[in-house]
């Protein structure tokens, strides 16, 4: 059903209202809460790249693009490679999502730090010498804004969009046009030469190929594009939310709530409200894998289990629904599928990331188990809603056995102890670089304290590690 738009939101002139609005914000107005979650934010993002390493299709990007670039102003942080500040940001965007370990908005189904970091360290490096509290405010602003388009267009991810892709060239955009200083109208260019660029098809979810993880390295690389392109003076959409042809009208079909990208902005922080993810992949598989981890926990064995049954949201269903088939050895297939995330959990009793490697995604104990595993859209679960799952299971000695879950581990109402992320950070660093913990601590170290940094990017650069053995 179709959501008017209140006119206020829909009136010449919107856009820019939103950037006089942005352009407004000072540090000063961020909250202490929301100040250490960026730096959780920022954190947890580094990790998770630092794990991407050697996941599929990053070591193919990185090669692909220092064949064509072999210097630069910024970094691609996997090898410590120098390319142009958009080719950065497009390796490292990558990278970040390539596990499908990074952050998630629950509610407005958006990765904000896949796409957010990259874009504001690569033009960080090209302009240099970026505070610290400099940095945190337009990280803050991309947050924010990211969190807010996506609760705004609430049904984008149903429309067949990538939300992470499509809102997130906008917000970082406007992130990445705070650092170079650019003014309201400057910010407002930054916003439509994004939008310009903007794309992100959750077909690439659905096939569970290899370009839904490059998708927020685009994302990245269009917002830096279109900022510095801002910075020179090239005009971009006036009317890039309100038009006739803009983000509401034409992506989303009418079909938005737009007071909540307005209403209370730099007063109300949805950024407060992210979720910090445990098992990698994606996020309408967590309670699922939660089900799954709680019946291995009660004792059941898979081969007692004569058939599964997962009901989900249809949206989540949409994305992760799909019979599980082993044969196609797809990693994204895998992290795309809640059959298959349900069967481990139950056969391990833990969801990890050597949980989404070859060959542990073709075993034929998990394929076998994920066969008897049936996947439901469920009329009585709020379309949208990604917390709900229900599993029932009917046990071969005619015993069936439910569980239902309506939070997710990792969000605001089900976190995770400062122990699990610090544990998650190391573990990423080790799986995907061999770090060890000297390496993991002094990164650590720098962004606990980056509000007192006088080159942000210098100082993250430097204390991410480098490849085991690499000089």
């Amino acid at each position: 059903m179709k959501q008017d738009c209140p006119s206020p939101y829909l009136a010449e002139g919107a856009s820019v209202r939103l950037c006089e609005a942005v352009a407004r914000l000072r540090y000063e107005d961020l909250p202490p809460t929301v100040v250490s979650v960026l730096k959780a934010l920022i954190l947890d993002e580094l990790g998770v790249i630092g794990g991407a390493a050697r996941a599929p299709g990053i070591p193919e990007l990185l090669a692909r693009l220092t064949r064509w670039e072999r210097d630069g102003s910024a970094t691609a942080l996997i090898g410590k490679c120098r390319l142009s500040p958009p080719s950065a940001a497009l390796a490292n965007g990558a990278a970040g999502h390539a596990l499908d370990f990074d952050d998630q908005h629950d509610p407005a189904r958006i990765h904000t730090n896949c796409v957010t970091l990259p874009a504001l360290l690569a033009t960080a490096e090209e302009r240099g010498g970026i505070a610290g509290r400099e940095f945190l405010l337009a990280y803050a602003v991309s947050a924010e804004l990211h969190a807010r388009l996506g609760l705004a267009c609430w049904n984008s991810l149903g429309k067949g969009w990538h939300p992470t892709m499509l809102f997130g060239s906008l917000a970082a955009g406007i992130g990445a046009g705070r650092l170079l200083g650019l003014d309201a109208a400057g910010l407002a260019n930054a916003l439509g030469l994004a939008y310009h660029q903007a794309s992100g098809s959750a077909q690439s979810m659905r096939d569970g190929v290899l370009a839904k993880r490059i998708g927020a390295g685009f994302a990245a690389r269009a917002a830096v594009l279109g900022a510095f392109l801002a910075a020179d003076g090239i005009t971009g959409t006036r009317r890039t939310l309100e038009g006739n042809a803009g983000l509401f009208a034409l992506h989303e079909r009418g079909e938005v709530r737009p007071e909540r990208l307005f209403d209370g902005l730099g007063r109300d922080w949805r950024t407060l409200e992210y979720s910090f993810k445990p098992y990698p992949c994606c996020r309408c598989n967590h309670a699922t894998i939660g089900l799954g981890i709680g019946f291995h926990a009660d004792g059941v064995k898979p081969d007692q289990v004569e058939h599964a049954e997962i009901r989900m949201g249809n949206v989540n269903w949409l994305t992760v629904g799909e019979p599980y088939d082993a044969a196609r050895d797809s990693v994204v297939h895998a992290q795309f599928n809640a059959a298959y995330g349900f069967s481990r959990a139950l056969l391990d009793g833990k969801v990890d990331l050597a949980s989404y490697t070859s060959p542990r995604i073709t075993e034929p104990a998990v394929a076998a188990l994920a066969a008897r595993v049936s996947v439901l859209s469920d009329p009585a679960i709020e379309a949208t809603a990604i917390e709900p799952a229900r599993v029932t299971l009917r046990l071969k000695d005619g015993r069936t056995l439910e569980r239902a879950a309506d939070t997710i581990k990792g969000s605001p109402r089900e976190p995770l102890t400062e122990a699990e992320l610090a544990a998650k950070f190391g573990n990423c660093l080790a799986f995907g670089l061999g770090a060890g913990n000297a390496e993991a601590s002094g990164l650590a170290a720098v962004v606990r304290v980056l509000e007192t940094s006088t080159d942000v990017a210098r100082d993250i650069v430097g204390a991410f590690p480098r490849p085991a053995g690499s000089e």
